[in-house]
């Protein structure tokens, strides 16, 4: 446990900087839509999002705190807690954030104009729905981890309905609905987590919980209601079986570029947000382990057997980020040290091979309700460069080495068998081979010969575009046969004890 004496400064401008510096983008792309074009825009933005990362990685090992507020405890020392806390997981975290994000506009750039969405609200949304994915992983308490999932997903719902089109209506409505339902369970969970324990600081909430037979009796009835209500909520905006049915249709529907963001940005902060509170706020509550592998073991299995049978390759990818969702919700199950760890590496693998495969679709697609996974065939021949990138991408998604997804599979399953879930990490490796079938099917198919006339954008290869892929491909690609380039800065098991202020 964190103890520091009373007196002691922890407040700092500089931790909210990362976040400010985004919200300025947000706020320039609302004000100045009016009189600068939104490419001008977006580049701008670029160089908003670059400026966060370059200060998050000055904060590195400050631990900057903001918003800070002292507790006295029993033994007659303090504790100084904070409701954001720029801490190095928030820092992790907070840069696979920006590079997902980066990724975004830069297909954005090439491909907005196709989709019918190149306007300055487009670059407001997804500025703001950063933003909120920041607070996440900087939040200190619940609350301010809700303000952030709420920008997020309110910022989410509007993209994804941004387009002029009755699939991306359709979307958007099903996003919005489901996505309420999931919030409103979130905020039902973090009151009876509050009743429980009488705070919504992750510090304060792990303190009083390290010892549940310290809580009155009742008490810890309504603190395992109040965990599996917030795993609940979280389980909707991830995509856990059954909260899934939501991410077919959304990442079919929304224009690429969104599905894009969804599937990565959004996914990231939200697994960002469940670091902080099963990792640390409420480690060492009942029942939410056992139960989040029931939902992994579901997860696993129907969203592999689900992408089995798709014929589109959007939808295809859609089912396999909710394998992905999976395979990622295995390392919640390690120590907060091995499992944050596994859980921050394999973040940034996923975003970068699975923005890299969306960014060769919308790059080529002719339509937006996607490719077929048969209009693959020859894509070698019409586009060598984009075909060899997205074989890589789904290499690397199927765990095949020497690409990053099969270290990134690796760290997870050891995460959760190490500390016993023997059963689930079986599971996962057969899981693991029966997704060979549907991404080996698509690699095949670019390199075969096909006669018939191109389905793709004649014009697909775009600086901007080329890019994000070239980005995604060479990270995959150093990260498997060099992955101490990142897992180095991740396997410090100091770093996993500052998890709610351990």
């Amino acid at each position: 446990m964190l103890s520091v004496p009373t007196g002691t400064n922890l407040y700092s401008f500089g931790a909210l900087f990362p976040i400010l510096a985004v919200l300025l983008g947000a706020l320039s792309s609302t004000l100045l839509g009016f009189w600068v074009s939104r490419r001008t825009l977006t580049y701008m933005n670029l160089g908003w999002l670059v400026i966060s990362a370059a200060w998050m990685m000055g904060l590195w090992n400050q631990g900057r705190q903001a918003f800070t507020h002292t507790i006295r405890l029993p033994d007659g020392q303090s504790l100084i807690t904070a409701s954001l806390q720029a801490d190095n997981p928030a820092l992790l975290l907070g840069l696979v954030i920006i590079v997902g994000s980066v990724m975004t506009l830069l297909v954005s750039l090439d491909t907005a104009w196709r989709a019918r969405i190149s306007f300055p609200e487009f670059d407001a949304m997804l500025m703001y729905a950063i933003t909120g994915g920041l607070l996440m992983a900087f939040s200190g308490d619940l609350i301010v981890m809700l303000i952030g999932l709420e920008i997020m997903s309110l910022s989410g719902y509007v993209l994804a309905t941004l387009q002029d089109s009755r699939r991306a209506e359709e979307a958007g409505l099903k996003y919005f609905l489901l996505g309420a339902v999931g919030s409103a369970i979130l905020i039902y969970g973090i009151a009876f987590v509050y009743g429980a324990t009488g705070s919504l600081n992750y510090a304060e909430i792990s303190l009083r919980v390290a010892s549940v037979d310290g809580l009155q009796p009742q008490n810890v009835g309504i603190l395992v209601g109040g965990a599996l209500l917030v795993l609940a909520g979280f389980a909707f905006k991830i995509a856990l079986v059954p909260f899934h049915q939501w991410t077919p249709d959304v990442y079919s529907g929304a224009p690429t570029s969104v599905s894009l963001f969804l599937s990565t940005v959004v996914k990231v902060a939200v697994f960002a947000g469940m670091l902080r509170v099963f990792s640390g706020a409420l480690a060492d509550a009942p029942g939410w382990a056992s139960t989040l592998q029931i939902l992994t073991a579901a997860t696993l299995i129907i969203g592999n057997t689900a992408a089995l049978l798709q014929a589109n390759f959007k939808r295809m990818l859609a089912y396999s980020a909710v394998a992905h969702t999976g395979f990622l919700a295995m390392a919640l199950l390690g120590t907060p040290a091995t499992g944050g760890a596994a859980l921050t590496y394999y973040l940034l693998v996923y975003t970068l091979m699975t923005a890299a495969a969306l960014a060769i679709v919308a790059a080529l697609q002719r339509t937006e309700a996607g490719m077929e996974v048969s209009d693959l065939r020859g894509l070698y021949y019409r586009h060598p460069g984009y075909a060899v990138a997205l074989a890589i991408c789904l290499a690397s998604l199927a765990g095949l080495p020497p690409f990053a997804g099969f270290f990134g599979k690796y760290l997870a399953f050891q995460a959760a068998f190490q500390n016993g879930y023997v059963w689930l990490s079986v599971l996962a490796a057969v899981t693991s081979v029966a997704a060979l079938i549907y991404y080996l099917r698509p690699g095949m198919l670019m390199f075969m010969p096909d006669r018939t006339p191109a389905r793709e954008y004649a014009n697909g290869q775009r600086p901007p575009t080329t890019l994000a892929v070239g980005l995604g491909v060479a990270g995959v690609t150093l990260l498997g046969i060099l992955p101490n380039l990142w897992y180095g800065w991740l396997g410090n098991p100091a770093i996993w004890q500052l998890l709610a202020g351990r």
